[in-house]
C-alpha cells in the first residue's frame, strides 16, 4: 500500500498545488490490468492498483477545472524484468497468446506514445480515465 498507494499520494500533494498555481499541469499514475479484474494470486497488488485508478478520478474531480488532468496508464503484461518470469514461462506464454488477442507481451516503447499523449496538450480533453496498454487481453473472454 505504501509504494503502490501512498506514494502517488505524495507525488500528487507535491506536484497539484505547481499546475494549479499555473494553471496547467498533467497528473499521469502507471497501475496495472490487474487492478481491473478479481484474481486469487496478485489480489493485494491489484487492490493497490485499483485504488491507484481511483485516486486519478479523484484528483481529475478535483482540479479539471483548474486546467489539471489527472489519468492512468494500466499496461497488461510487457517484457520487463518484472514479468520474466512470466515471457520465459512457455506454459504461460502459450496461455497468454490464446487468451490476448494480439498473442503477445507489450514491448515497452509501446507505453511511450499514450504518455506523450496525456503529457501534451493534445491530451488536455482525457481526464480521470485509466487506459489499458494490454494488446486487448481486458476485451477478450477467450
Amino acid at each position: 500500500m505504501q509504494v503502490n498507494v501512498q506514494s502517488n499520494i505524495w507525488l500528487a500533494q507535491m506536484t497539484m498545488p505547481g499546475m494549479i498555481e499555473r494553471g496547467y499541469g498533467r497528473f499521469i499514475s502507471v497501475a496495472s490490468v490487474v487492478g481491473l479484474f478479481g484474481d486469487a494470486v496478485t489480489g493485494t497488488y491489484g487492490l493497490t492498483k485499483a485504488a491507484d485508478m481511483q485516486l486519478v478520478r479523484n484528483l481529475a474531480m478535483e482540479f479539471a477545472a483548474k486546467g489539471v488532468t489527472a489519468n492512468c496508464i494500466a499496461p497488461g503484461t510487457f517484457k520487463t524484468e518484472m514479468a520474466r518470469s512470466q515471457w520465459e514461462d512457455e506454459a504461460m506464454v502459450e496461455w497468454y497468446r490464446g487468451r490476448n488477442p494480439s498473442q503477445r507481451f507489450g514491448e515497452v516503447e509501446e507505453i511511450a506514445g499514450l504518455a506523450v499523449l496525456l503529457a501534451s496538450p493534445s491530451g488536455g480533453y482525457i481526464n480521470g480515465q485509466t487506459i489499458a496498454v494490454d494488446g486487448g487481453h481486458t476485451i477478450s473472454f477467450r
